[in-house]
């Protein structure tokens, strides 16, 4: 139970068995199906997930109602709503499942306590959202100042397992752009 959390835990930091019992005695796992909602916009994120297997999308929402894919998330990644777990706050996004998927989950008073009272899981907590933080910043950027081609190429080599798991008009959110749009550019691309 929990092994690739545990896996991906100790790739970033030490981690002794008595910690890991205790942080292990705190988790929850959690089945979803393909196309359920984890979180709903305005719901309160009271979890962040760890994604054992399967895939994950966060999207919002805008006024007219087309889907912005802001986030694929896929084995070994967490996923959840930041702000509104740390602030207890309703979230702006969704998140759904596009396969089906096992998660490891972690609640805002397990977090809490764990984050006081184990330093490793704070260290582990920090570089994460340190990543996310990082990751976020580094779509911003792709998105105001690379090319469609330039981010659509960069998307591929960086995820190039998602390009083979997630619908294409996805993808195309993600981007910033229509499905037609990006089919053109996949067309001119193979020829």
């Amino acid at each position: 139970m929990f092994k690739l959390f545990f896996k991906n835990f100790k790739e970033k930091v030490a981690l002794s068995n008595d910690e890991k019992t205790a942080i292990g005695e705190n988790l929850k796992s959690k089945e979803i199906k393909k196309g359920q909602f984890l979180l709903g916009a305005d719901e309160i994120c009271n979890h962040i997930v760890f994604i054992e297997k399967g895939v994950l999308r966060t999207y919002l929402k805008d006024e007219s109602g087309f889907e912005h894919v802001i986030f694929f998330g896929l084995e070994g990644w967490t996923a959840g709503d930041l702000n509104s777990f740390m602030k207890q706050q309703p979230a702006r996004f969704y998140i759904d499942a596009l396969e089906d998927c096992e998660l490891t989950m972690i609640s805002k008073t397990a977090h809490d306590q764990l984050i006081e009272t184990i330093p490793a899981f704070e260290s582990y907590m920090r570089i994460l959202m340190t990543n996310a933080y990082m990751a976020s910043l580094s779509r911003t950027s792709d998105l105001i100042s690379l090319s469609l081609e330039e981010r659509y190429k960069n998307f591929n080599t960086s995820y190039p397992s998602i390009i083979q798991r997630v619908p294409q008009y996805m993808i195309a959110s993600h981007l910033g752009v229509s499905p037609e749009t990006l089919s053109r550019l996949r067309a001119k691309i193979v020829d």
